[in-house]
């Protein structure tokens, strides 16, 4: 539910503690300004930065998919997870369209790299 998708030709993950972690029960608290906003916003402008100059990557922009970590391990995982599920294949399989034919996906997002986590509870899990 806390995510933030740019669309480019090549995709970097973000992976920021934009809330703190909530109580028992609810993964995400109240927003972090400096540690989760302040980076997620220091992000959003290298990628302006860099696909604003023509010089710098020539034909290609960047995109980004940035996750919400909240401050917890345990969720931080089931985030960095949903980088690798696009690029599995469905449980049940591919599957048939009713026609018989295979069904159309999306092509994979192009995933390059992914960036965070802060904490080191948090980094070890995703890692």
């Amino acid at each position: 539910p806390h995510a933030i998708r740019l669309e480019g030709d090549l995709t970097l993950g973000g992976l920021f503690p934009v809330h703190a972690r909530g109580p028992a029960g609810v993964p995400c608290g109240p927003v972090k300004k400096e540690k989760g906003i302040h980076r997620l916003e220091a992000m959003l402008y290298a990628l302006d930065r860099v696909n604003g100059d023509p010089q710098v990557l020539p034909n290609l922009t960047l995109g980004a998919r940035i996750l919400d970590t909240c401050s917890r391990d345990t969720y931080a995982l089931e985030q960095a997870l949903s980088f690798v599920r696009s690029l599995l294949p469905p449980a049940g399989g591919e599957g048939r369209c009713p026609d018989g034919s295979p069904p159309r996906r999306p092509p994979p997002e192009r995933l390059v790299g992914v960036i965070g986590a802060s904490a080191s509870s948090v980094s070890i899990m995703v890692a």
